[in-house]
C-alpha cells in the first residue's frame, strides 16, 4: 500500500549515508561487558553505547528516556503503545583474526559494512530508528505507539531486558531485528550447565598445573593456555603434530624456568553454531590428553574432559545428547569454558537443545555421563521459544517481508536466542537476508547495507499494519 513512498525514502542517496554514518557512530565504542560500576550495571561500555544509541535517537526527533543504564527507550509517538522493537548495544568480545579492520574502527567495503556490532546489533537498530523516522516524515497513519527498547546486556545474560519487563506490561506485538528474515519462530532451548571437581593439592610430575579456556559461555573459544610441568617443549610440539588438527588450530609452547606454557589459538564463533568455528579449549585438552602425564586427579579430569567432549564433536555425540526433530535441527554442543588449578576444575558447555528435547534426554544423560567421570553438575534446562506459524502477527510480517522482497515469508528456526526468547508471541525479525554469513561473533563481522535498507523499508510497513 505504501510501497512506493517508502522505497523512494530509502532509495535516496542521503538515507544510505545517514545509516552507515549512524552505525559507525555505535561501532566505534567497545561495549563489552565489564564489572559494574555506580550507575553502570553491566560496565562503562555499555552504558557509553546506551548513551550514544539514545542522543542518536534523539536526533531523529524521538523522546528517550534512560532506565538506569540497564536499557533506553525511543517512542514514535505518545499513544498506546502496540509494538516493541527489541536491539541491543552491548557486544561480544573482539576475538582474533581480523583482516579488513580492526573491530571497532568500522570501514565498507563492496557493500559491506565491517565492525564488532555492524550485525549484532548495532546495525539493525540503526535501521529500525530510520524505519520509524520514515513512518513520521511519510506521515504515515498510525494510531498507536511503536517503542525501541534498546539493551546493554543480551550477550551476557538479559538481564536489562528481564529487569525491564519485571515493573513494565509486554506489547501486543514483539519483534527483534537480531537474527535473519525471513522469520524466526523458533529458538532452541538452553543447556548450560556448570560442572566442577576438587582434589588435594598436588605434586606429582609431569602433570598440568593450570588452565584457562573461554570467557564468554555462548561464544567458541578462540584462545586457551595451560601450564604443564616436568615435560619439554619437543614432547608437546610431537604430540601435538600426532593429533593432525585442522591448520586453523596452532600450538606455541613457552619454557619459563620449570614451567611450560602451552597455548592453543583457533577461531571464535557463536555458540549456537560452534561448527563455524575452530575451539581453541577442545584442542589443548586434546593435547593434553595426549600427554605422558602422571595418573593423578588433574590428569585424569582433563582425560575425561577429552573422552565427553573431543575435539570437532559439535552434537553432543560423545556425551550422549545428540539428537534432532524436523522443525528445529540437529541439538548443538559449544565447550565453551574451563580453568583448572592444582585443587581443582571448573567448565560450562553451551548447548542448545530442539523442540523434542526432554529433561530426560538431555539434562539426566548429561548429569549421568559427567558425574561417572567424577564431576558435580548444577543448572537446568531452559525451555525453547515456539510461535505456531498460523498466528496473525506472524502472518502480516510474512506479507511485508513478501512486499519488499519477493521472497516467500516462511518461517525459520535457529539455535541462538534473541530478546524474544521469553517473550510470549515475540519474534526474531531480519535483518540478514538468506543465505547471508555475517560472520556472528567472529573476525570480520559484517552486514550488507542494501540489507539494512531492505528492513528499514519493511519495518514501517510492518508499523502501520499493527499500529493502525
Amino acid at each position: 500500500m505504501y510501497e512506493e513512498k517508502i522505497n523512494a525514502y530509502f532509495d535516496a542517496p542521503e538515507r544510505r549515508a545517514e545509516l552507515v554514518e549512524a552505525i559507525s557512530r555505535l561501532v566505534r565504542i567497545r561495549s563489552v561487558r565489564e564489572e559494574p560500576l555506580p550507575g553502570m550495571p553491566f560496565g562503562p561500555g555499555p552504558a557509553a553505547a546506551l548513551a550514544e544509541g539514545l542522543k542518536l535517537a534523539e536526533e531523529l526527533g524521538f523522546a528517550t528516556r534512560n532506565y538506569d543504564n540497564y536499557v533506553g527507550t525511543a517512542d514514535l509517538n505518545d499513544k498506546e503503545t502496540a509494538l516493541h522493537i527489541l536491539c541491543h548495544l552491548d557486544v561480544v568480545g573482539e576475538g582474533t583474526g581480523w583482516t579488513v579492520t580492526e573491530p571497532y574502527a568500522p570501514k565498507e567495503v563492496d557493500g559491506m559494512l565491517y565492525g564488532r556490532g555492524t550485525a549484532d546489533d548495532k546495525g539493525p537498530m540503526v535501521a529500525a530508528l530510520l524505519a520509524m523516522k520514515a513512518v513520521r516524515d511519510l506521515k504515515l497513519p498510525l494510531t498507536k505507539n511503536v517503542r525501541l527498547i534498546a539493551g546493554t546486556d543480551e550477550e551476557t545474560g538479559f538481564r536489562d531486558i528481564k529487569w525491564y519487563y519485571g515493573s513494565h506490561p509486554y506489547a501486543p506485538h514483539t519483534l527483534s531485528p537480531d537474527a535473519d528474515f525471513p522469520i524466526i519462530n523458533l529458538e532452541k532451548g538452553h543447556y548450560q550447565p556448570t560442572f566442577q571437581a576438587a582434589w588435594p593439592q598436588e605434586t606429582a610430575l609431569p602433570r598440568v598445573a593450570a588452565f584457562s579456556g573461554g570467557t564468554r559461555l555462548n561464544m567458541v573459544p578462540p584462545k586457551a593456555q595451560a601450564t604443564v610441568l616436568g615435560l619439554s617443549p619437543r614432547q608437546v610440539e610431537e604430540a601435538f603434530q600426532a593429533l593432525a588438527l585442522e591448520g586453523a588450530v596452532t600450538c606455541t609452547c613457552t619454557q619459563e624456568g620449570e614451567a611450560l606454557h602451552v597455548a592453543c589459538a583457533g577461531q571464535n564463533a557463536h555458540g549456537s553454531t560452534p561448527e563455524e568455528g575452530h575451539n581453541a579449549q577442545t584442542a589443548l585438552v586434546a593435547l593434553l590428553a595426549a600427554l605422558p602425564l602422571a595418573d593423578c586427579p588433574s590428569t585424569r579430569a582433563i582425560r575425561a574432559l577429552h573422552a565427553l567432549f573431543p575435539h570437532g564433536d559439535h552434537r553432543g555425540t560423545a556425551l550422549g545428547i545428540a539428537q534432532a526433530d524436523d522443525l528445529s535441527g540437529p541439538l548443538t554442543l559449544a565447550f565453551t569454558m574451563l580453568t583448572l588449578n592444582d585443587t581443582g576444575c571448573t567448565g560450562r558447555f553451551d548447548s542448545r537443545t530442539p523442540l523434542t528435547a526432554t529433561q530426560a534426554s538431555v539434562q539426566a544423560v548429561a548429569e549421568a555421563a559427567l558425574r561417572a567421570a567424577g564431576f558435580a553438575v548444577q543448572g537446568d534446562m531452559d525451555p525453547p521459544h515456539y510461535v505456531p506459524e498460523s498466528d496473525p502477527f506472524l502472518r502480516t510480517l510474512a506479507q511485508c517481508y513478501e512486499a519488499y522482497t519477493g521472497q516467500k515469508g516462511q518461517c525459520l528456526a535457529i539455535g541462538g536466542g534473541t530478546y524474544v526468547h521469553d517473550i510470549p508471541g515475540g519474534v526474531a525479525f531480519g535483518p540478514n537476508m538468506p543465505g547471508f554469513v555475517s560472520n556472528l561473533h567472529g573476525p570480520d563481522e559484517k552486514i550488507r547495507v542494501t540489507d539494512l535498507l531492505t528492513t528499514a523499508k519493511i519495518y514501517p510497513q510492518v508499523m502501520v499494519a499493527l499500529c493502525l
